[in-house]
């Protein structure tokens, strides 16, 4: 038996810090990029070490970091101890096992699901973890090597390919040294994407949810309880991994996929944040139980637009630090900064109107919007409105420049707040190329994700005008990458990813 579970990683092209307090939302898009696991038995026969009863073994692979890490888990606490020497602990992976194996405990009642997994637990479960090139930078590798910073050169990476740290790279060649561990990466929300693909396997795998339901019609609204079940745990095992309690929307993504989305109510995790003398079962006995008040609602680009992730390589940022130091300038200047969150919250309000707008009349009148958003593709923003002929075409253009005002809007009050705060969310240098490619044709917006910083720019564009963009930003010296939207969250994939055929014979270059 084998199960493989995989969940999409995120760009949140609004809303960034004001989700973190409720009721503000934030519009998150989920990507192709996605994490894989796989979930097997340890061992084909039950053990009869006298042990055994009480404890059994766990081991997790990261085939692409070339790491092995292996546990022994309670049976009764179902917490885990690491066993292999000279392994440094993951605690996304840990928390994810503990807290699944947990609510499979919980969740089985019945006889004779509860003999099934104890006999799973007692075979002891071999995790595998898989994550989309997407996820991680091979800018510097590249760049070493002297190949174009161009879509064509990351397309013929071998898939899943070997990650290289940070370290072996610094000086711009490859050592071959293996120093501590610091992984460059795209900020599409590996950690959450990672654990909620691990415990929707685990879920799956041990009985606690059925994950082939999902995208059918079921009138128990079966598939919808299994999923609500997968965020509650997935939510609690990234929270207590990172060691706060964020907003949860980049789980929330990975999980339902793209969304308009409101975080929960931190207290909801109260008893999970203390676990000492209480087994992991208590522990999530309580929280499936407590009322999750997040709010979801369905989004997703409109149709005939694209997403474009670059990455500038100006350098990383820290996201928690970024976030403490906005905190703090909160307290410290209550009034400037609830101000600028109200204007952010209309503008961001008015983004989401006019993307859903632009949504309903292409429900509605799809012969003028598709030939709206193929022509605006091949111009300026400043010549859109002449390609309006009739009533319907004359609203979609106004629609498309309204959501380009409301980002713009956006995009001055999040200056504003980091230079009031002394934060660089969106740094001199992303805003020239913002503003640049803001000017390109077919470009309805362009941006910094999140919190901002320098880790990644996105665009929204239209029509078949991508292509140009990402030869633009090449020419720049911003890596163009290869992610998507897909509105997609969490799935029950038909096997191990590495075994699928590749579907373009394109040499691959080997980078680590």
């Amino acid at each position: 038996m084998e199960v493989v579970a995989s969940a999409p990683g995120k760009v949140l092209v609004a809303g960034g810090y004001l989700v973190l307090e409720r009721p503000n939302a934030g519009l998150v898009l989920s990507t192709s990029a996605r994490f894989y696991a796989i979930v097997r038995p340890l061992r084909d026969e039950l053990s009869h070490d006298s042990w055994a009863w009480a404890w059994t073994d766990v081991k997790v692979t990261s085939p692409q970091l070339s790491r092995e890490a292996t546990y022994k888990l309670s049976l009764n606490k179902s917490t885990l101890q690491l066993t292999s020497a000279g392994e440094s602990a993951n605690p996304f992976v840990e928390q994810a096992v503990q807290f699944s194996v947990g609510a499979a405990k919980v969740t089985v009642t019945d006889k004779e699901g509860k003999e099934a997994l104890d006999k799973l637990l007692l075979q002891g479960l071999h995790i595998t973890i898989l994550g989309c090139n997407d996820f991680y930078s091979y800018r510097q590798q590249i760049e070493a090597r002297g190949l174009p910073l161009t879509p064509e050169v990351l397309l013929s990476l071998p898939p899943f390919c070997s990650i290289t740290f940070n370290s072996e790279v610094a000086n711009g060649t490859m050592t071959g040294e293996r120093c501590k561990p610091e992984v460059a990466k795209t900020g599409l929300g590996s950690s959450a994407a990672m654990t909620t693909s691990v415990v929707a396997a685990l879920l799956h795998y041990l009985g606690a949810v059925n994950l082939s339901c999902l995208g059918q019609s079921s009138s128990d609204n079966t598939a919808a309880r299994d999923l609500d079940l997968l965020h509650s745990i997935a939510q609690s095992a990234h929270c207590i991994a990172q060691g706060k309690i964020g907003s949860g929307f980049d789980v929330s993504a990975a999980v339902y996929g793209s969304q308009r989305y409101t975080r929960f109510s931190p207290e909801i995790l109260s008893s999970a944040q203390v676990t000492g003398g209480h087994s992991m079962p208590d522990v999530v006995a309580d929280i499936v139980t407590r009322s999750w008040d997040h709010e979801k609602a369905k989004f997703s680009l409109p149709p005939l637009m694209s997403l474009l992730l670059g990455e500038p390589g100006t350098g990383g940022s820290s996201t928690p630090s970024m976030v403490g130091t906005v905190k703090r300038w909160q307290k410290f200047d209550p009034q400037k900064s609830k101000d600028t969150w109200n204007k952010l919250g209309i503008a961001n309000s008015m983004l989401e109107k006019q993307l859903r707008n632009l949504s309903k009349l292409a429900e509605d009148h799809w012969e003028p919007y598709e030939s709206v958003l193929r022509s605006c593709s091949c111009l300026a923003c400043s010549k859109w409105t002449e390609v309006a002929t009739d009533q319907h075409q004359e609203l979609i253009v106004r629609s498309l420049l309204a959501a380009r005002d409301a980002f713009l809007e956006i995009r001055l009050h999040m200056r504003e707040m980091g230079i009031a705060a002394g934060v660089p969310i969106e740094p001199e240098s992303q805003t020239q190329l913002l503003d640049a490619t803001m000017n390109m044709e077919g470009v309805l917006l362009a941006g910094v994700p999140g919190a901002g910083g320098f880790d990644a720019v996105f665009s929204v564009i239209l029509g078949d005008a991508s292509d140009a963009v990402a030869k633009a930003w090449s020419s720049t010296g911003v890596l163009p990458l290869l992610v998507r939207e897909d509105p997609h969250g969490v799935s029950l994939e038909a096997g191990d990813p590495r075994t699928r055929e590749v579907s373009t014979a394109v040499s691959s270059i080997q980078i680590n």
